[in-house]
């Protein structure tokens, strides 16, 4: 980072970093992407959904939840069909292996969270907590 940025510079600068090297090393040590195992995680807690409702859960762009539903249906996670109602609507479902993807991944990230939190006290995770709330406040109030 240059010498010239600002202390907000690289307040900015350190978080992206930061969500890169998250992600990066989430997926290396889990096996699989935190959007991906997001989705999992909320087909986990119903039967079946829509495609774009479930899209709308996960706040993702369309086009990436269909390029991700798509890769886990091809690892055999998921399961898609039309809506016999209306052949417009895709519906997606988890398959037994997707929950027992789920069971696992969940001992994975706590392994991965239990790593990343490391020498991070208590007391300054309930700070870092407080100032990541405020920030995301103040990005939802940025108008856009």
């Amino acid at each position: 980072m240059p010498s010239y940025c600002s202390q907000e510079g690289e307040i900015l600068y350190q978080l992206q970093c930061l969500n890169k090297g998250i992600g990066m090393k989430f997926e290396a040590c889990t096996g699989i992407s935190q959007s991906r195992l997001e989705l999992l995680a909320l087909l986990f807690h119903v039967d079946e959904i829509s495609q774009s409702d479930l899209q709308k859960k996960v706040n993702i762009d369309s086009a990436a939840v269909t390029r991700h539903v798509k890769q886990l249906e091809a690892s055999g996670m998921v399961s898609r069909r039309r809506k016999p109602e209306d052949n417009r609507i895709t519906l997606v479902r988890l398959t037994e292996q997707g929950r027992e993807r789920i069971e696992s991944s969940k001992r994975e990230k706590e392994r991965f969270m239990k790593e990343m939190l490391a020498g991070v006290s208590a007391e300054e995770r309930r700070v870092l907590i407080d100032i990541l709330a405020k920030m995301q406040t103040n990005i939802n109030n940025i108008q856009a």
